[in-house]
């Protein structure tokens, strides 16, 4: 009794047939949207922006308490907020910022059309979300009326400082407007347009990071070689982000100002999505310690990388065993075979300290490769360097690079991995974003100004116009 008949097997088959053919026939439409990319190249389907698939309706993409302001608010005839970012980043001495990000979060999520079934599935999440698991009151009818009478996009008028603007804290980076009805809904985008901090932050990071970096090739590298700067600072935070929309989100602000970057997700979106197709990051071949260890050897597994790799630039980590060992008994046993495939090792402690162990492999490098010495007077070590990307953060650097130009050595010869430290150790507190209103004009004509003033953290006060700042040159 439990053997299916045959005609049941049969009309079974048959809807599994009908079930694939309408997936085939979803699939081709698909496939010609993914060829509107401004590149010509087609994009996947998780890249494709308007298909990015959201994880809930936009009508509860904010915080809880927002959905219920539209009941709070005064009656006006236009409110306007604002963001800006309260305090500089720790540790700078400089109160300057980029801008970076806001692109991103106006077209995966602002401009995005709302639809019926939008809000009916946010009714259904909101019936049950106040306390007790009951009804929650959200702004239902405004949001039924803009998908009838706009389209569907929510009206509201945003204005932002262009993308990678340099600016001084407590300059106000957007201004959020909704007019009349609309107006109730001014900071309903809060939450998602507040999210700017992360791109923003590690774009900051990475500039003053370049910054400590360009003051040692200043003081000791030629300036025809100062072109190498771009590559100082690599992105290697990729795999230590929590998602891959973060991956790039900061690693796109990191590329602001290098073009040295691994984490290719970042690399691929602004040059297909940002850029019309021209590459903004690059990487090179580098080995791994699982590809060290597969080999019996250190040194085979040196001769086979150097064998693939060995007319360009690669890079090999030293530290799988023993790190002096690998820098004195098995480079020099492969440098010939390097030097006659004419390229550039760059070799990468991966443990112990961040400083010595860069002055270990720049001597064992110009041991075995020896150097020339620049106009300068520094170092430049011949068809070698010296990548550190373990446990970098800003300091470091600066420490690493004070040592190196005080063993003589040029700056082109170091280059730096950075990948929590980047991306990942930074939050909104870091530079203390937030967005408040700040003008309201009542439904009979009366204009105000609006500023929050807490006797108890007067570092949280700003007054503001509804007009933006200049950014100024970095």
């Amino acid at each position: 009794s439990d053997i299916m008949s045959t005609s049941a097997i049969e009309a079974e088959n048959k809807k599994l047939k009908e079930t694939n053919e309408a997936l085939i026939n979803q699939i081709r439409v698909l496939a010609e949207k993914l060829k509107a990319g401004s590149s010509g190249i087609p994009y996947p389907l998780e890249l494709v922006s308007g298909l990015r698939t959201l994880e809930c309706p936009l009508g509860v993409m904010t915080d809880s308490y927002k959905a219920g302001h539209f009941l709070m608010y005064p009656e006006a005839k236009s409110m306007s907020a604002y963001g800006e970012f309260r305090e500089p980043m720790k540790g700078m001495n400089d109160n300057r910022l980029v801008f970076y990000g806001i692109q991103y979060y106006i077209d995966n999520f602002v401009s995005r059309k709302w639809t019926v079934a939008d809000i009916e599935a946010a009714k259904k999440f909101y019936s049950t979300h106040n306390a007790g698991y009951t009804p929650y009151k959200f702004p239902e009818d405004l949001f039924r009326k803009f998908v009838a009478e706009n389209d569907g996009y929510i009206p509201v008028k945003i204005e932002a400082l262009p993308e990678g603007s340099v600016i001084y804290v407590h300059t106000p980076v957007f201004i959020i407007t909704a007019s009349d009805e609309y107006s109730r809904l001014v900071t309903f985008l809060e939450t998602i347009l507040t999210m700017v901090w992360y791109p923003s932050c590690v774009a900051t990071l990475s500039r003053y990071t370049k910054d400590a970096i360009k003051a040692a090739f200043d003081k000791s590298v030629d300036e025809e070689l100062h072109w190498l700067l771009g590559s100082r600072l690599h992105d290697f935070g990729f795999r230590g982000c929590t998602c891959v929309e973060q991956s790039v989100l900061g690693g796109s602000g990191h590329l602001l100002n290098f073009d040295g970057s691994d984490t290719m997700s970042a690399c691929y979106h602004t040059q297909f999505h940002l850029n019309k197709g021209k590459p903004v990051g690059s990487s090179i071949p580098a080995t791994e310690h699982s590809v060290m260890t597969s080999w019996k050897t250190e040194e085979e597994a040196m001769l086979n990388e150097i064998e693939h790799y060995g007319e360009g630039i690669f890079a090999c980590v030293m530290d799988s065993y023993d790190y002096e060992n690998a820098l004195n008994v098995v480079l020099p046993k492969v440098a010939e075979k390097k030097v006659a495939k004419g390229g550039s090792i760059v070799l990468r402690p991966d443990s112990g300290d961040p400083v010595e162990q860069v002055i270990k492999g720049l001597k064992a490098a110009d041991k075995t490769f020896g150097h020339d010495v620049n106009k300068k007077g520094y170092k430049v070590i011949r068809g070698a360097a010296v990548i550190q990307g373990d446990g970098i953060n800003y300091e470091v650097v600066k420490q690493i690079l004070d040592k190196v130009l005080e063993e003589g050595y040029a700056a082109q010869n170091c280059a730096f991995g950075m990948g929590g430290g980047l991306l990942q150790k930074v939050n909104r507190d870091t530079m203390s974003f937030a967005t408040k209103l700040s003008h309201i004009t009542y439904a009979d004509g009366t204009n105000r100004d609006v500023m929050k003033t807490p006797k108890t953290d007067s570092g949280k006060v700003r007054a503001v116009s509804s007009a933006l700042s200049d950014s100024l040159p970095w």
